[in-house]
């Protein structure tokens, strides 16, 4: 069997491994080996570089052999090479010496003399060029067709100019996997493209590369060069050994074959579409310009690297076109392999050919002519499957159990192959229950045939270093399958091809491990595979298998098909990412059956049919039933043409024939003269380009050029094409641009034959998008020299400034250099103003390469350029692409475990204010401020740590009290204990401070009460050490911010709150005799600070009375009387504690307190308060050798040495370290003019000791009038919530979620209507909430609220009736309100801006066109409330926030878009009634919920509408198309509200007295989650989380999204009344609307009668 000229030589994998072993002293680790044949032959290899241990490396290259031969120009191009390292290799006795190279500076001097100085010259000189003189000219080859213009040394030199060329060794591969890995090949390159952006002095280099790319302009009449195009494939290295060359190039993870079968999402939109064909033809037109087709260019030679850049491979096709002799180039399968394989005889029986198709295999299958272990090998290589990767192996049918030998005429023994062996194996009872319990239902969840049963399979063959890897670490032999029997059991997986045909696989390689053993009705492995292929090929087998196929290639992978046959798989949940592999369904309708050669009987479901064949497959004769079958073949062949796809002109032409012509193959220009002589005439005039005209090629699409524009382009651009081998190229082009739009190819073998013969376009081509249809028909025109050039078409007005920018931008990052470089590019390029130019569309498209690589950054230098990069993408992009792209990448930087730079740098507040004015409070909150907090987790990391705690300290201010309480303060407080640094418990401090003494003492220290009250709890012995661990540092961290925030508190407060309370904290801990040492010390220093703070009198009033139990137990104490340091040498590390202050047991903390109140109080009051005093002061004199001396300096140790950890926190120190506040609304950061009422001082006076016997009450009741004047006064302590939180198990890490324990309080409540409240609009910050109620006179009235106050500061009266609808839009600061018109006024002023009305013509049919512009203020008369709506009115509006459009609903049932921005009505989709009466309106509107990050780490947005219907029924609409989706009856009744909970579920209530969820994933008309219960219809409900509250006349109802039915199978709401906060009094007003504050654990409802209640 012979192969095509050019095409892979026949070597089994076997031999491939092992010429790679012999070339590179087996020390290049093979991977597999890789083949577009259905057998294991081809001449690549996946290939590893082994480190000094022998461990293969990550990175992974593909070895390319291609045949040596002595007259073939690329040969002696190697040759020529090695000749010039005689060292290393020795010089071919009869090189032709004729046969040279010029030197590259004879020619690239002239390519570009300029202003420029020489820098890199040296770079750009191709080492193949300095051959030591030998500078003799050649034009073209007289032997070869590489080039139609140039000699073969240029035209290979400008294809491949970069690899390292000599002898197959294995220090020439590790030093080309050294360069590449390093980015040393193309370095020089982008360097000197970054000096030339900068307006630096450059060479030729940056020159050359950008005239590639298109700068100025694309040039049709290249010139060779030493500059590689980004759009082909970089070959590394080129080995000679003794009959073979091998090329080296990098693998990449996909080819554009692999994404259009196995992940066509991927390919997002129709700019992508455009973006790879562009850099296509932009390679093409290089190639073209060189007088070279590429002459196969199909998706599977479309390479796509991990940024999805494209490459086009090149291979032997391109670099071997000898014209000696055709014969040099035909090789059989097995002419390469060594002597004495045995894998040529294994598949000498097979008759497969590459020149055959599907179509044809499929008639030769169906009429006998072909075995079906061929026709699986051929359906296996269309479904990707490969040999030799393990992961996505070459799979076959088990077709017996081994139980019994197989005999036709016995029923026993054989496999079932109606059923998959993932079924037979599990059974159908645990399917069905893994497919209804499931929440993606599935039957099967992995591969019909898993690497693990494949190598398990091959234990025996394959080395011990993959088994231990795919199998299990630890090699075990005895745990493989023994006996095929046991094998078949053993897995629910497939069989493999080996078992059919190699014997050699039961035959170990391996110690320890036996052969695999027979069925005993086998005598030896080679018998069994005889006898297994036999059953294989039998008729009972035939008969069943092509329902084995519909399993694992048809129809039932998917739909109904799969669900009945138990086949559905479960869905990957990157769907959208690229895969090289993956499930590809051939076939959608039923497979037939085979038909049997000879005469013989066919047993299937219990018929017998009798049937003979005769060659042709029209003549026969058994009936009109195997007409019929006939019939159903044709046409189930026709059905699966895409299996034969066709990209190239000459191929059809070739299969036509009946002998290979290979004319087809020869350039038809090959006559043409040469342009070389004239090309380098051309090229010595000058070019003179600067960083200008890069910057030109940035621009911003222009909107008006369309569909006309590229009609007028294909009837006014003249072709230039120069051959027919490069108009197939073009052809190439527009099948593929085909494929890409329309998911299948456009054309097979027969309807290209077809198109040629008599013109006839596919049906498919109408489909197409009328501008793509454009460019498809230019380019498969059938008159050749009519096809636009590759130049034409990049010009064309079919690819838009946004895909020219971005190519510029784009290119220079996949040069082939490193990390830093490409990252100096980004910098270098944005700063000059780049992404600005193109756009923010354009820049959107270019950010993934930037901040992949900002990501990546390392040094402080990368950091440095990182942060610029972040910053501009910042400034250009949309709010919806900062929120899909920026924030990612800011997550993963604040999510790395090192401390870094950039990370550092990211938490400065200049970077978080300005992204927190793109992307507001919300995104902020959600997305980046959990992982500031996360930074303060980890002490090893010094500069981030300080600069996230001085980013909570300076946003908590703008934050707001609620906000801080929640969001930052709890995090931080959950923290404590398990390894808070000692920068968060700053933060913690000196929020405190900034905000002042009554936030400590309201907020922060009832919280920190809990945590003391809990950790105590937790500090017994009985509890497991790391239980007691937890709690002796957390109560250190408590300490410690206690020492924090003494200072800011008055005497008053500190003994309110820390001593008079029954549980004072220091006490507490001191009493514990279970509590560690250290911590013991920790306090009694605590305590005496604060005993210092409130002064001697306070002291004795208050502390010494609770220190006597201790005093007392001190001095009666024995001296051995110790305690256990739980945590020993860990506390100590926390504390900090000075050696010498060490105590070693609870006697010894007389030594801490006793001296320190005798210097506070005097002696004499001391003793007089401590009736112990004799026994504690002989106590010390004995064991410490103190005693009270009346003069001067009594302590032997002083106060100053026992201060612990945070000695700094004085008065002094806190007024001087109150931190900078975040001010988004200004210019960088500011410190506040008024701290308010912070310190000691400021508050309250000091109290003379008489004070002391006033009632509490009565001192609180003096300071109320001050509390109320402060900020937040009414927000009550977050500390009732956390009861029975356990602390030891939460930590304020990122998306810690604790429950909000909704307590149906009303804590604030004040009248802001005159009539009743009908909805609100909370700002982003929950600071700011605009209400729309009823105002005198039934008007509308608005009121925009400061909730810190909770006073009115501003009003808007423009309304003349009710106002029934109210949001913020957010990116202009505007508000939108609705009384039937919408009004549009300045939400910081009040000031009317426009408004917008329907008119009556307009709300009948659907508009595009910019009819109904901003109307001047004339509302309409009649309100909502006085008389029924117009059905022109506007009922409902709802703000598409990505888009920056509002979305309003009607009277009549339509949405209107309105472009506030620009000020005029966009589209109106019109919504049909649903019956003959009244249109019904349109009562609400939601979208698809804000961003959501998938586990691909991409964002989605929104991409549909929902809308809610007065007559109960609800409508999704796709927001693209405006097409509906689905309709269905939700309610029975008006349907009062609906939200988007998620991007799969929707929430709605209405008047029939219920709230439903409903799953977009599931059928429309199912029953979902009803919840019942409520007294009246449900007027509103607000969504946040799984949480939903829900209104019900004067009570609320609590529910989940995730609730689980009672016993009865019901969902119930039990609604509640709201209380005050004393709990005495309820709620009796209706409840008109609600809102969730989610940030702030609050929800704001209105009422009937006017009043806004803020609740929790």
């Amino acid at each position: 069997m012979e192969m095509e000229m050019g095409s892979e030589p026949g070597m089994c994998f076997e031999c491939l491994q092992q010429r790679i072993e012999i070339d590179f002293s087996g020390r290049l680790t093979f991977v597999h080996g890789l083949t577009c044949s259905p057998l294991p032959f081809g001449s690549s290899a996946v290939v590893q570089v082994s480190n000094s241990g022998g461990v293969a490396s990550q990175q992974q290259f593909v070895l390319n052999y291609v045949p040596y031969s002595a007259g073939d120009c690329f040969s002696r191009y190697i040759d020529e090479y090695c000749a010039l390292e005689a060292d290393n290799c020795s010089t071919r006795e009869n090189l032709d010496s004729s046969y040279v190279k010029k030197d590259a500076t004879e020619f690239s001097d002239e390519i570009f003399s300029n202003k420029h100085s020489t820098s890199d010259a040296k770079n750009t000189e191709c080492r193949h060029f300095m051959s030591g003189g030998r500078n003799t000219y050649l034009t073209r080859c007289d032997l070869c067709n590489i080039s139609s213009i140039f000699s073969c040394s240029r035209a290979i030199t400008s294809l491949a100019p970069t690899p390292q060329i000599g002898c197959a060794s294995y220090e020439l591969f590790e030093e080309i996997a050294s360069y590449f890995s390093s980015g040393l090949f193309e370095d020089h390159i982008l360097h000197s493209v970054n000096h030339f952006i900068e307006g630096k002095s450059v060479g030729r280099d940056s020159i050359n590369f950008l005239s590639l790319v298109g700068v100025p302009s694309f040039k049709e009449n290249g010139f060779p060069g030493c500059t590689r195009h980004p759009n082909i494939g970089p070959i590394l290295g080129m080995m000679k050994s003794s009959s073979l060359i091998s090329l080296v190039v990098p693998k990449t993870p996909y080819t554009l074959e692999n994404v259009l079968h196995y992940s066509p999402s991927f390919i997002k939109s129709d700019w992508h579409v455009r973006f790879i064909i562009y850099q296509l033809l932009s390679a093409l037109c290089y190639m073209h310009g060189l007088g070279i087709a590429h002459g196969n260019l199909h998706p599977e030679n479309i390479l796509l690297t991990d940024t999805s850049w494209c490459w086009v491979q090149l291979g032997k096709k391109q670099l071997l076109k000898s014209k000696i002799t055709n014969e040099a180039y035909k090789h059989s399968y097995g002419d390469f392999c060594f002597e004495g394989c045995s894998s040529h005889a294994l598949y000498a029986d097979l008759h497969l050919s590459q020149s055959d198709n599907w179509q044809s295999s499929f008639h030769k299958w169906w009429k006998g002519e072909m075995s079906n272990f061929e026709y699986l090998l051929i359906l296996n290589r269309l479904a990707g499957r490969r040999w030799g990767d393990h992961t996505f192996y070459t799979v076959m049918p088990w077709v017996i159990d081994f139980s019994t030998k197989p005999d036709v005429n016995i029923d026993s023994g054989w496999r079932d192959l109606s059923k998959s062996k993932w079924r037979l194996a599990k059974g159908d009872e645990q399917l069905d229950f893994t497919y209804s319990t499931s929440e993606i239902p599935h039957h099967v969840s992995e591969e019909c045939l898993s690497e693990l049963a494949v190598c398990s399979y091959k234990a025996r063959r394959l080395p011990l270093s993959v088994l231990r890897i795919a199998v299990r670490s630890v090699y075990e032999p005895n745990e493989y399958p023994s006996n095929m029997q046991r094998l078949y059991q053993w897995t629910p997986d497939e069989c493999i091809p080996e078992f059919y045909c190699d014997p050699s696989i039961f035959y170990s390689l391996h110690q320890g491990m036996p052969n695999l053993a027979v069925p005993s009705w086998a005598a030896t492995p080679e018998a069994f595979i005889k006898m297994h292929r036999d059953a294989l090929e039998s008729n009972r087998v035939s008969c069943q298998l092509h329902q084995w196929i519909d399993i694992t290639f048809g129809y039932k992978m998917s739909g109904d098909a799969a669900v009945a046959a138990k086949n559905v798989m479960l869905t990957s949940s990157t769907s959208k990412l690229p895969r090289s592999t993956g499930r590809r369904q051939l076939f959608t309708q039923p497979h037939p059956p085979r038909h049997i050669i000879t005469k013989e009987t066919c047993k299937e479901n219990t018929h017998q049919t009798e049937t003979i064949y005769f060659e042709d497959k029209n003549a026969l004769y058994t009936g009109m039933s195997h007409l019929s079958k006939l019939e159903e073949a044709i046409s189930f062949c026709d059905n699966s043409w895409n299996l034969t796809p066709n990209y190239i002109v000459h191929a059809s032409a070739h299969l036509k024939s009946n002998h290979h012509k290979e004319d087809h193959l020869i350039d038809t220009s090959e006559n043409v003269p040469s342009r070389e002589t004239e090309c380098g005439t051309e090229c010595k005039r000058t070019t003179i380009i600067d960083s200008s005209d890069v910057l030109d090629k940035f621009e911003v699409d222009d909107d008006s050029i369309g569909y006309q524009e590229l009609l007028l382009w294909r009837q006014t651009s003249s072709s230039e094409i120069s051959s027919e081998s490069t108009a197939n190229d073009i052809f190439s082009i527009g099948c593929i641009l085909a494929e890409l739009e329309l998911g299948k190819p456009l054309f097979d073998h027969d309807s290209l034959d077809s198109y040629l013969e008599d013109g006839v376009l596919p049906s498919s081509v109408h489909d197409l998008p009328h501008h793509m249809r454009v460019i498809v028909e230019a380019c498969i025109q059938k008159e050749w020299n009519r096809k636009p050039s590759a130049k034409c078409l990049l010009e064309s007005p079919y690819f838009p400034n946004s895909i020219k920018s971005s190519y510029v931008f784009l290119a220079p990052f996949h040069l082939l250099a490193k990390e830093e470089s490409h990252l100096q590019y980004a910098a270098t390029i944005t700063k000059q103003g780049a992404l600005k130019m193109m756009g923010a569309f354009g820049a959107e498209m270019c950010a993934s390469y930037c901040l992949r690589l900002v990501v990546n950054s390392g040094s402080d230098t990368e950091a440095d350029l990182g942060y610029v990069v972040l910053t501009e993408f910042l400034k250009c992009l949309k709010l919806e692409a900062v929120i899909k792209l920026v924030l990612p990448s800011i997550q993963k930087i604040l999510q790395a475990i090192e401390d870094s730079h950039l990370k550092v740098s990211l938490l400065q507040g200049s970077f978080m204010q300005e992204m927190w004015n793109r992307v507001g409070k919300q995104e902020y909150l959600e997305m980046i401020h959990p992982l500031i907090i996360s930074n303060l987790n980890n002490a090893h990391q010094k500069s981030s740590t300080s600069a996230a705690s001085v980013l909570l300290v300076g946003s908590s201010e703008e934050l707001g009290v609620p906000v801080t309480v929640h969001q930052t303060i709890i995090p931080l407080l959950l923290s404590f204990g398990k390894g808070l640094s000692n920068d968060g418990v700053d933060a913690l401090v000196r929020i405190g401070t900034l905000y002042g003494e009554n936030f400590i003492m309201k907020q922060i220290i009832p919280l920190l009460h809990s945590i003391i009250e809990t950790c105590i709890s937790a500090s017994f012995v009985h509890n497991a050490e790391p239980i007691q661990s937890w709690a002796s540092l957390a109560l250190v961290d408590c300490l410690t911010a206690l020492d924090g925030l003494v200072p800011s508190m008055s005497t008053e407060t500190i003994v309110k709150e820390l001593i008079e309370e029954k549980n004072c904290p220091y006490v507490q801990i001191l009493m514990q005799k279970d509590i560690g040492i250290c911590l013991l010390q920790k306090a009694a220093k605590s305590l005496v600070r604060v005993c210092q703070q409130i002064g001697p009198d306070s002291t004795v009033f208050y502390v010494l009375p609770k220190l006597k139990e201790l005093f007392d137990e001190i001095a009666f104490s024995q001296k051995n009387s110790d305690s256990v340091d739980l945590v020993g040498g860990l506390l100590k590390t926390k504390l900090n504690a000075v050696e010498e202050d060490s105590i070693v047991n609870r006697m010894d903390l007389a030594l801490l307190l006793y001296p320190e109140f005798a210097s506070l109080l005097g002696i004499e009051k001391l003793r007089h308060c401590c009736a112990t005093w004799l026994l504690l002061e002989q106590f010390l004199l004995r064991h410490h050798n103190w005693k009270w001396v009346h003069t001067g300096d009594f302590v032997q140790y002083s106060s100053e040495s026992m201060n612990g950890r945070r000695s700094t926190y004085n008065r002094a120190s806190t007024s001087e370290n109150v931190p900078a506040h975040f001010s988004p609304n200004g210019v960088g950061w500011s410190r506040p003019q008024s701290q308010g009422k912070k310190g000691s001082k400021s508050f309250l006076p000091s109290k003379v000791m008489s004070e002391h016997h006033q009632n509490l009450a009565d001192r609180h009741g003096a300071s109320l009038n001050l509390e109320m004047q402060e900020p937040w006064y009414w927000f009550p302590s977050p500390a009732a919530g956390l009861n029975g939180v356990d602390f030891s198990a939460r930590a304020g890490g990122p998306k810690d979620d604790l429950p909000w324990k909704i307590r149906a309080t009303v804590i604030q409540s004040i009248r802001a209507h005159h009539g009743a409240l009908r909805s609100f609009a909370v700002c982003q910050n929950e600071c700011t909430v605009f209400t729309a109620g009823v105002g005198p006179g039934f008007k509308g009235s608005i009121q925009k609220w400061e909730l810190s106050r909770v006073n009115s500061i501003l009003g808007y009266n423009g309304h003349d009736e009710v106002v029934n609808d109210i949001c913020v839009l957010a990116s202009s600061a505007r508000v939108a309100s609705c009384d039937g018109t919408v009004h549009i006024w300045n939400g910081q002023t009040g000031k009317f801006i426009s408004v917008f009305s329907e008119t009556s013509s307009g709300s009948t049919q659907f508009i595009e066109r910019d009819l109904d512009h901003v109307l001047n203020f004339n509302p309409l008369p009649g309100g909502i409330l006085s008389t029924a709506f117009h059905g022109n009115s506007y009922t409902t509006m709802n703000y598409l926030e990505f888009s920056d459009k509002l979305l309003v609903g009607t009277g009549n049932g339509s949405l209107r878009f309105i472009d506030v921005n620009q000020g005029q009505k966009l589209q109106l989709w019109r919504s049909e009634s649903i019956d003959s009466g009244f249109p019904p309106l349109v009562s609400s509107i939601c979208s698809s919920s804000s961003a959501e990050v998938n586990p691909d780490e991409t964002a989605t947005f929104p991409s549909w509408i929902a809308t809610a219907l007065s007559t109960g029924y609800c409508r999704l609409f796709d927001m693209r198309s405006g097409k509906i989706i689905a309709s269905w009856q939700a309610h029975d009744g008006y349907v009062t509200k609906l939200v988007a909970a998620n991007n799969q579920q929707l929430v709605s209530s209405s008047l029939d007295k219920t709230l439903k969820i409903w799953d977009l994933r599931r059928n429309w008309t199912a029953e979902q989650t009803v919840f019942r219960g409520y007294s009246s219809g449900v007027s509103g409900f607000s969504v946040w989380g799984q949480n939903v509250i829900s209104v019900c006349r004067n009570r609320i109802g609590l529910s989940s999204l995730n609730s689980s039915p009672d016993e009865d199978g019901q969902y119930s709401v039990t609604p509640q009344h709201l209380y005050t906060a004393d709990g005495e009094s309820k709620n009796m007003s209706a409840l008109t609307a609600i809102s969730i504050l989610p940030f702030s654990r609050l929800f704001l409802v209105g009422t009937e009668d006017g009043h806004l209640k803020i609740c929790c």
